[in-house]
């Protein structure tokens, strides 16, 4: 393991690499001190543990950007390891490559089914294991980078997966579907057979009551996605959706969906902040409709609309929506809405016209939802 050959490897490396930290999980020694000295000649930082358990409570602690780990380990093996940490948001997407003794498919195929990103096998050269390294760390860096919230960075987002995931078959034909002002997209009920992605336009989601009043339970802009809780429930729709203006979407079908999360653990990250970030939205929208006044309601709205418009028709604070839309927002008739919106008028908070409203005094909004 240890050649002549090292001299031009490192060289090359430590050209090309960052200072990155990784985790060694080996039991043996001489094995784990051959690949922390490896390593740390390559540029890296490293840290190791001499069983399951430590490594574990070093991951949580010290959240290194690649974990290497033995299979076969006393106390705690490297298949409950990767279990653990899978559990855990902060630790769920480093990079993990398993070391492994035996050339068995089957235990290969075990530690892949896991969501393992790589293994190698026992023997492996210096180079081997750099390059799997250097791979895995590259993978990770591309997808965890911000895109574009416009259909390129969709597209390059979905490319960029494609193509780290040989074995994802992803759709090739996406293509965007223009839909007209209040076109419904999908209705309460319906099978869903994939999710959305709106390149541009604004789109709500909403239910309706037995009296037909509706609340709004979501509104999503260019660069988001929605429609995708359904698929992680394995149910119908239970709200609807319809446009709040003319828009543009992209209509992505459960398997591919289901390839991106399932198949990619960087990827699945990404659903789940989305997923997380809406939980605790409808959260505390609940709560305001139980505790807060109308007028905290309608600034935490005005509010939170400026912010989500804001890249596609904010102009001087200003953006349009109907009364009907706010007020479904906001969980209260259209009537109470039109007067609440004129007390904001008249103490020169916002400024309207017609569906145009310009808010004038975001601190004043800010201090009334608090």
């Amino acid at each position: 393991m240890f050649a002549d050959e090292w001299d031009d490897i490192f060289v090359n490396y430590l050209i090309l690499m960052e200072k990155r930290k990784i985790l060694v999980i080996e039991d043996n020694l001489e094995m784990r001190e051959n690949i922390v000295e490896i390593l740390e000649l390559a540029g890296y930082s490293v840290l190791s543990a001499p069983n399951g358990k430590e490594g574990v409570s070093i991951s949580q602690n010290e959240k290194p950007d690649l974990i290497i780990c033995d299979i076969m380990m006393p106390e705690l093996d490297g298949y409950g390891v990767l279990k653990i940490l899978s559990k855990s948001p902060e630790t769920y997407t480093i990079p993990f490559i398993f070391l492994t003794a035996k050339a068995e498919k089957s235990d290969i195929r075990q530690g892949m089914m896991m969501g393992a990103d790589d293994y190698l096998t026992k023997p492996f050269d210096a180079n081997d294991l750099l390059q799997a390294i250097e791979i895995r760390l590259e993978k990770s860096k591309n997808l965890k980078k911000e895109y574009s919230s416009d259909l390129d960075g969709f597209a390059q987002f979905i490319d960029e997966a494609k193509g780290y995931e040989e074995m994802i078959k992803l759709s090739s034909d996406r293509r965007v579907r223009s839909f007209k002002k209040k076109e419904i997209v999908f209705s309460e009920g319906d099978h869903c057979n994939g999710m959305y992605f709106v390149a541009s336009g604004k789109v709500k989601t909403y239910m309706t009551n037995t009296d037909g009043k509706e609340l709004i339970s979501g509104v999503f802009t260019q660069g988001d996605f929605f429609g995708f809780m359904p698929l992680l429930e394995s149910q119908s729709h239970n709200d609807s959706s319809e446009t709040m203006e003319n828009s543009e979407l992209i209509f992505i079908p459960k398997e591919d969906f289901y390839s991106l999360l399932f198949t990619n653990r960087d990827v699945s990250a990404r659903f789940i902040k989305i997923l997380s970030k809406e939980i605790i939205e409808k959260e505390e929208r609940l709560l305001q409709l139980a505790y807060n006044s109308v007028r905290k309601r309608v600034a935490d709205a005005l509010l939170k609309l400026y912010d989500k418009f804001e890249k596609s028709d904010q102009k001087d604070h200003s953006f349009v929506i109907s009364r009907d839309d706010l007020s479904n927002i906001v969980g209260t008739s259209t009537e109470t809405l039109i007067r609440t919106l004129s007390d904001f008028k008249q103490e020169k908070i916002v400024e309207l016209k017609g569906s145009l409203i310009t808010i004038l005094d975001i601190g004043k909004l800010t201090h009334m939802k608090n």
